[in-house]
Formats: C-alpha cells, sequence, structure tokens
C-alpha cells in the first residue's frame, strides 16, 4: 500500500519523526509548517491522508479541518489531528469540524501505522467511486441528487453485556435507533437482512472472539461495505490493529466518552450514506448507458470515458498500469458454423471467465464484437503478463456450453501493454492492439506483451 501523506505541524522534530516513521513504511510524505501553507498543498497538489497538529500559529487544527471538509476539492481527504489536547471535549471538537481521528501525542507507532492504513485503504475505496460518479456526469447522467440529511440511522450494537448495551443505546439515541444483540451469530443474521447504517462490537465476550464476528461481516456480500466500529479494552493495541486490517472502520477505548462515541458513529452513518449515494449514482445512471446488454461489462462508451481518469491518476501519482486487449480465436467460424445464438452464448461464458479470472481493482469492458478490454490500475507489466495469462488458461482448459449438450473449444489471444511517460488512453491503446496482433500472427492463443 503506498500513499501520500501530508503532516503539518509547526515544530520541526514533531515533523521529522512523523515524517521518518512514515517513509519506513514507503509512504511518499509532504510537510507543512502552518494551516494556510498545508491548505495551499491540498488546493494544488494529490494528498490522500493528512496528519494535521491543532496548537498551530494562525489558523489552528480545528480551524483548517473545518475549511478542508468545506472545500468540494479536499473534502474527502481523511484528517487525523495529532495533538497533546487529551480532554474528551478536545476530540469530540476536532470530530465535529469533520476529523476523521484522534492522536494524542506522544503517538503510538502501532496505532499511527494501523489508523493510516485503514484510512487510505478507506479513501482508496471512496475515490474510486467518485471516479467512476465523475465518469457518469461526463456522460452527461445523473448526478448524486439531493443532500444525505441527518435522519436517525439504524445501529446494531453487539455487546455481550445487558448494562453497557442500555448505556450505550442511551447514548446514541439523538441520532440513531439501536438494535441490541448478545448473540453474534444471530447478529450478524441480523445485519445481512437489514438495511443498517453501522454495527457497533463491543469486545467485552467472555467466550467469543469478536474479531470472528467482523470477518464474517466483511465477507458477506450484503454486508462488505457496512461501516464497524469496534470497543476494546485500553492497552489492546493488538486486538484494534488486527481488527483495522480485517476492515474494521473505527475503534473507541473503555471507558467511553458518550459524546465522542456520539460524534465518531455521527461521521459513520455520513459515511456509509455518502459512499451508498455514490454506488447507487453509478449504478442506476450507468447501467443502461454504458453497460454492454449481452454480458454485462462495461462498454467502450464507458472506457473511452474512463481511462483517460485512470491514466491521469496514474501519472499523477507516479503509479504503474498496464492494459490488455483480448480477442476471441476464430469467432467468426463460431457464428458461421454453429450460428449467432452460439456465438452470443461464447461471448457471455467469456465475460463471465473475464470477471472471474481478475481481480477487484481492475476494470473489464467488451470492446466491440469479439474483442475486450482489461485495464488494470497499479499493475505492471510482469503482473499483466501473470493476469493475461491466467485468463488465457481460463478460457482454453474448459469447453464453452453452447446450447442443450453442446460444448465449443474456445481460446484467446491477448496483447498487453503497460503505461508509459506522456502515453494518453490512443497510445497505451495502439501498443496493446499491436501486440494483440503479433500474438495473432504468431500462432493464436497466447500471450504477447508490447515492446516498452
Amino acid at each position: 500500500m503506498t500513499a501520500r501523506i501530508l503532516v503539518v505541524d509547526d515544530i520541526p522534530a514533531n515533523v521529522k519523526l512523523l515524517q521518518a516513521r512514515l517513509l519506513a513504511e514507503y509512504f511518499d510524505v509532504l510537510t507543512a509548517d502552518n494551516g494556510h501553507d498545508a491548505l495551499a498543498i491540498c488546493e494544488r497538489t494529490q494528498v490522500d491522508l493528512i496528519l494535521l497538529d491543532v496548537m498551530m500559529p494562525g489558523i489552528d487544527g480545528f480551524e483548517v479541518c473545518e475549511r478542508l471538509k468545506e472545500n468540494p476539492r479536499t473534502a474527502h481527504i481523511p484528517v487525523v489531528m495529532v495533538t497533546a489536547l487529551d480532554q474528551p471535549s478536545d476530540r469530540v471538537r476536532g470530530l465535529k469540524a469533520g476529523a476523521d481521528d484522534f492522536l494524542t501525542k506522544p503517538v503510538n507507532d502501532v496505532q499511527l501505522m494501523s489508523r493510516v492504513k485503514s484510512l487510505v485503504r478507506l479513501k482508496t475505496l471512496s475515490d474510486e467511486l467518485r471516479m467512476r460518479a465523475a465518469t457518469a456526469q461526463a456522460l452527461g447522467m445523473e448526478g448524486l441528487g439531493a443532500a444525505l440529511g441527518d435522519d436517525p440511522g439504524a445501529v446494531l450494537l453487539v455487546d455481550g453485556r445487558g448494562s453497557s448495551q442500555e448505556r450505550i443505546a442511551r447514548s446514541l439515541a439523538p441520532i440513531a435507533d439501536v438494535t441490541c444483540m448478545s448473540d453474534p451469530q444471530a447478529a450478524l443474521f441480523e445485519a445481512a437482512e437489514k438495511p443498517f447504517d453501522l454495527v457497533i462490537v463491543n469486545a467485552n465476550f467472555s467466550d467469543y472472539d469478536p474479531l470472528r464476528l467482523c470477518s464474517q461481516l466483511r465477507s458477506l456480500e450484503r454486508t462488505r461495505y457496512l461501516p464497524i466500529l469496534l470497543i476494546a479494552e485500553q492497552g489492546h493495541d493488538d486486538l484494534v490493529v488486527r481488527a483495522l486490517d480485517l476492515g474494521v472502520t473505527d475503534y473507541l477505548m473503555r471507558p467511553i466518552e458518550p459524546n465522542e462515541l456520539l460524534a465518531r458513529s455521527l461521521t459513520q452513518i455520513r459515511r456509509k450514506r455518502y459512499n451508498d449515494r455514490l454506488r447507487a449514482s453509478v449504478t442506476q445512471s450507468m447501467e443502461l448507458a454504458v453497460t454492454d446488454g449481452l454480458t454485462g461489462l462495461h462498454n467502450r462508451r464507458y472506457l473511452d470515458g474512463h481511462l483517460k481518469l485512470l491514466i491521469d491518476r496514474s501519472n499523477a501519482r507516479g503509479r504503474e498500469m498496464s492494459v490488455c486487449i483480448t480477442d476471441i480465436d476464430r469467432f467468426k467460424q463460431i457464428n458461421d458454423t454453429h450460428g449467432h445464438d452460439a456465438g452470443d452464448a461464447v461471448l457471455r461464458e467469456f465475460a463471465n471467465r473475464l470477471r472471474t479470472a481478475v481481480r477487484g481493482a481492475d476494470l473489464a469492458c467488451r470492446y466491440g464484437g469479439e474483442e475486450f478490454v482489461l485495464v488494470m490500475p497499479d499493475t505492471s507489466a510482469q503482473t499483466a503478463a501473470t493476469v493475461a495469462e491466467r485468463l488465457r488458461m481460463t478460457i482454453e482448459q474448459e469447453p464453452f456450453q453452447v446450447g442443450p449438450g453442446a460444448t465449443l473449444r474456445v481460446t484467446a489471444s491477448l496483447g498487453i501493454a503497460s503505461l508509459l511517460p506522456g502515453d494518453g488512453p490512443e497510445a497505451l491503446m495502439k501498443r496493446a492492439d499491436a501486440a494483440l496482433y503479433e500474438a495473432k500472427r504468431t500462432g493464436r492463443n497466447r500471450v504477447v506483451a508490447a515492446a516498452a
């Protein structure tokens, strides 16, 4: 995992300490010693996370955070306030200003890196959703629509003790309707069946590992994007780190400060609704216009609009990117011999196998006819070749069902190209297409990489 992190502190020693820790984990680090410079950097540069001191001359960290969150260009950047202030009222003020988390000086290394990595993962997902929504708007489709509002959220509290269930539910009453459950497995089914905005897991069970529930919530399709807030005992840093690695979105340490619980829960509910709105916008707006009706993959119109965004992002961040064009071998012969219904069946099954062979971050499209395109962000030429070869084998190994009791052996040729400095969509696709032509010219059913 890599990201660009901005460290803001007016004390040089603090900046150098945080910078050294982050560089050791291979993060790209920018620095600023005052709030005005920090805001200017965020305006002109891609930033993935901000570590923000509170007590600074000029404008303090609270005001910087408020300005960042009020600006549509920077509102999505996660902010972690790093400060010597340790009163609950200070933490609540920071969270109300829009901060995503608080770290108290001296900063614990384990908490620092676990929070940074967790928030970078969340931002990566949110960025992808926002980019796809932007593509939809660029194609003249609907935007996000009305404001989200602050209607009461639906919270599922999984807690082994009745007394703490009552206290937490009472604290959350101003912002949420709380469902309390003591049985983790019953809670898992409840979360999958009902539209909750947040799950709070209190790690106070004497005979059950709460991280098992967190893991199960992340593995189910219906609860994969549901925010999870873990409540842990002071000093249980290892539990918190493992929880964040599993995808838990936030945590609190006991004893619970009611206002902080309220502020963190409200932040998670709002984020859930925002991301839900993004997903709905992408799904509803683009389904007909940019989806291939036969295969269910994105079509060429979507690829033409989205590929430039992916290339611009890769160039801005100095990341690698690769593209694979694949063509079904002798597809015209399939149509001529077995009919267009059989050809359509092959295209649908080919798309299904393409989906199973690629990774979650990759973009698969039907380019036209029997040609398909796979865009692989953050992917080197060597890795792209491995993915393409896996896809080739997936196509070749099992016959395609084209009718009742009828099967066909199908192969595919694949050409790959990786992003070079100065590349635009046309140049990148042209090299991949040339590699595909070479694969077909030299015998088909093979992967050929374009020359660098």
